[in-house]
């Protein structure tokens, strides 16, 4: 049996890791928890972005040894449930972190703001709450 309060990884490719890395440190205030770079061939840097009481992380992996580039599409979202409404100065630091503001469709619109980080990925703010025990 896994243990509802298991770690969760989230890990996906990127074309500019620092670029990726500040839009998730810089515009949305995750913080770095790890950090490698590729020390042989057929390895590659790998930065892990979180906040340190959560059980998850992002990890974003790319480099010059990256095999797979990264191929968003419209579906591959990102959501953070807020239980609150959507602060225009986040959207602001997302911004000038490198995102893009987008529609993502009218359900996830009338819900929160999506923004495009550097690669393509969709973050949604959901203005939303969530719980898996509905």
């Amino acid at each position: 049996m896994i243990d509802p309060t298991s770690a969760i990884r989230l890990a996906r490719p990127t074309g500019d890791l620092a670029a990726a890395e500040r839009f998730y440190v810089e515009g949305l205030g995750l913080h770095v928890l790890y950090r490698a770079l590729a020390e042989s061939p057929g390895e590659h840097d790998l930065v892990m972005l979180g906040w340190p009481q959560a059980s998850w992380h992002l990890e974003l992996v790319g480099g010059p040894e990256l095999e797979v580039p990264p191929s968003p599409t419209a579906e591959d979202l990102l959501v953070l449930y807020l239980s609150a409404p959507v602060d225009e100065s986040l959207i602001a630091r997302l911004e000038k972190a490198g995102g893009r503001r987008i529609a993502q469709g009218a359900y996830w619109d009338r819900w929160g703001v999506t923004v495009e980080d550097p690669d393509g990925y969709r973050l949604v703010l959901s203005s939303r709450a969530w719980s898996n025990t509905r």
